[in-house]
């Protein structure tokens, strides 16, 4: 039947209205969304975290859509802050990378392993007895005035008492950590521009395995998820959806993070990254080639399970089975000269090559170049460090650091691949690039790459998100500006290594050689000129601190008369505070704790003049010496020959016979 007048006015009217409702809703959602301090915490079932050798199935689906509240703040991701962080460490003697994380009011420090595969942050709690010991002490909620748990609610797992919200997290290797969630203010360091945050994580009542075991104190997680770090972070909108890492090359431990974005170089090679093919960080990997050889491999070999899979908690590449034979037999023929021998561990069976020890620091020189070709057609070229590891107890010796996955399809790399590479993760264009450098002097490389910085481009080949360019470090006169003109008599600093007291003792005075030469200084038995004449370093003190080690250092001239110039004392307290110091891995990474300058001290009229009056004393008693002898001398002539007169009587004297 047809409406009349009246019905179809009223049916507007209810449309209107209805109409104007939701646009009210949608509003208050956009102003909900946009507004830095609202609270909109949302609690899911995670997928579990990949630590080394194997992928383990995650405990619920991914996500099928984008969050609805960051495609809102797309628009708005220029010039956002972004937080600069160090990295520590060693991949391959410590099986991860750490970062600082500052937790609460006042804020306790963590040592947490980096890793993408994981999707919660979680340090020891105060509280619990089956934690291990580690690098820090345990996370005290009670000491900090900021903290709140997160209480019970329909969008989190509930403790049994149903007052807490809880975690749970059990990982391929069947280590385990579980405890309550909480919120707290987390801080990112000195040279972050981004300013402490609120954010959920979790505060450990029990770990086993190697969590138990390991040193570093917790996990940061970088995966996606509600409870990452960098999910939070997006969703307040004060950072752009996106993050780097860049590791530390072979031998030298240590690198760079950044939370954020940031404006990257115009050649780094970028390929898709969908985050809906699976709950990781997954590449668009087609082939490999050897020494510019393509292996004869069907692309969809590295599109099994979960496809290939980019995780910086493990620390080597794992391929299928396919994959990894024909890896194998391509690396092999191009080193068929020379001799294979046995791993360094007899439980495994490696694959290493013994080389001359004249190559031993150029492996470039000997071992073969591999490219990953993505499907966009571009290629990252990885140089022996990205596929290779030292042999620990043969010099000379390298082995594979590619193993073959297992019967899992999955094509998994890990950290050994992107050494010397600065890895961008742009989750907000789905993609993840890669630019090979030196990762101990990320910052002035970067610098000179995007330096002058180029307007965003308008296609889709470069990130769009530039967002803040990080703090770089000097390229010319370092930022440590001293006051007035002082003359610089000693500069002292403090530094703690993650090795123990026991361990780095004996070693205490190679450690001093290697300060010298880090910071272009020498010590008493290294001479060699400097930036301002010859300096020498010097161990103060040296205690323990639980697992790691407390040392105090002096830079002073070698000449008691010199003093350091203030360029030179910026040049070095530059060089520590920057953390451009790079040791080998026997060392483990270090960390200053503060550094002094002292002024150069007025000297008395004695401490002036010592030296002139001690000449003159010593030339006076030389003199006096050399007359006393003369004296002494003639005396004796005189004695020995006796003046007599010509008709002085003689005593006889006998004959001897002849």
């Amino acid at each position: 039947m047809a409406a009349t007048p009246s019905h179809l006015i009223s049916t507007s009217i209810s449309i209107s209205i209805i109409l104007l409702i939701f646009s009210s809703l949608m509003e208050f959602l956009v102003l909900a969304s946009a507004n830095p301090t609202s609270p909109a915490l949302v609690l899911h079932s995670l997928p579990a975290m990949v630590l080394p050798l194997y992928l383990s199935t995650p405990n619920s689906s991914s996500r099928t859509s984008s969050n609805p509240r960051r495609l809102l703040q797309r628009s708005e991701s220029l010039n956002r802050p972004n937080a600069r962080m160090r990295l520590y460490d060693d991949l391959l003697r410590n099986g991860y990378y750490t970062t600082r994380l500052w937790i609460g009011t006042p804020p306790q420090r963590f040592a947490l392993i980096v890793d993408t595969g994981s999707t919660v942050t979680y340090v020891p709690c105060a509280s619990c007895e089956m934690c291990g010991r580690h690098q820090d002490p345990k996370f005290d909620p009670e000491e900090s005035s900021t903290y709140k748990a997160v209480k019970c609610n329909i969008d989190c797992t509930c403790d049994s008492d149903k007052v807490n919200c809880i975690y749970e997290r059990q990982y391929a290797e069947m280590s385990t950590s579980s405890g309550v969630l909480g919120e707290d203010l987390v801080s990112f360091g000195n040279q972050s521009e981004l300013a402490p945050q609120r954010a959920v994580f979790g505060c450990e009542n029990l770990e086993t395995g190697d969590l138990y075991s390991q040193h570093a104190d917790g996990i940061m997680g970088l995966g996606r998820g509600d409870l990452s770090v960098v999910d939070q972070l997006v969703d307040k909108g004060v950072i752009s959806d996106s993050f780097s890492l860049c590791y530390g090359g072979m031998d030298i431990g240590g690198g760079s993070m950044v939370l954020g974005g940031f404006t990257t170089p115009s050649d780094m090679v970028f390929t898709h990254s969908n985050p809906v093919r699976s709950p990781y960080y997954n590449l668009d990997l087609k082939e490999i080639h050897i020494a510019g050889k393509r292996l004869s491999l069907n692309p969809s070999v590295f599109d099994g399970k979960h496809g290939t899979v980019l995780d910086s908690g493990t620390t080597y590449a794992y391929l299928p089975e396919a994959a990894f034979l024909a890896f194998k037999d391509g690396i092999m023929k191009e080193l068929s000269s020379l001799k294979q021998i046995r791993g360094p561990d007899p439980n495994y069976n490696d694959i290493c090559f013994s080389t001359d020890e004249s190559e031993v620091s150029h492996p470039s020189d000997t071992f073969p170049t591999v490219d990953m070709v993505f499907g966009s057609g571009k290629k990252l070229t990885l140089s022996p460090e990205n596929y290779l590891f030292r042999h620990s107890k043969v010099r000379g010796a390298y082995c594979l650091g590619v193993f073959q996955n297992g019967k899992d399809p999955t094509t998994l790399l890990g950290g050994i691949l992107v050494r010397n590479t600065l890895v961008t993760y742009d989750r907000e264009n789905s993609k993840i690039g890669f630019w090979k450098t030196n990762c101990s002097e990320l910052w002035e490389r970067l610098h000179e790459s995007v330096s002058p910085p180029a307007m965003p481009p308008a296609s889709g080949n470069k990130n769009s998100t530039p967002g803040v360019m990080p703090t770089l470090a000097p390229t010319g006169a370092p930022p440590y500006v001293l006051p007035g003109e002082l003359q610089i008599g000693k500069i002292t600093f403090d530094m703690s290594l993650n090795i123990s007291y026991s361990d780095l003792k004996p070693h205490i005075t190679e450690l001093a050689e290697f300060i010298a030469q880090e910071l272009e200084v020498n010590t008493s038995q290294l001479r060699v000129p400097n930036l301002n004449g010859l300096f020498q370093v010097h161990m103060l003190k040296f205690a323990a601190n639980r697992n790691d080690s407390l040392i105090s250092w002096a830079v002073f001239p070698a000449d008691s008369t010199d003093s350091i110039s203030n360029t030179t004392a910026a040049v070095i307290v530059a060089r520590l505070a920057e953390h451009r110091l790079q040791f080998p891995v026997m060392f483990g990474s270090y960390e200053l704790l503060g550094w002094r300058v002292e002024p150069k001290e007025e000297r008395s009229w004695w401490q002036r003049s010592y030296v002139v009056v001690l000449s003159i004393l010593g030339i006076l008693v030389i003199a006096l010496s050399v007359v006393g002898l003369w004296f002494l001398l003639r005396h004796r002539q005189r004695t020995v020959n006796p003046y007599k007169p010509v008709n002085a009587a003689v005593p006889e004297q006998e004959l001897q016979p002849l």
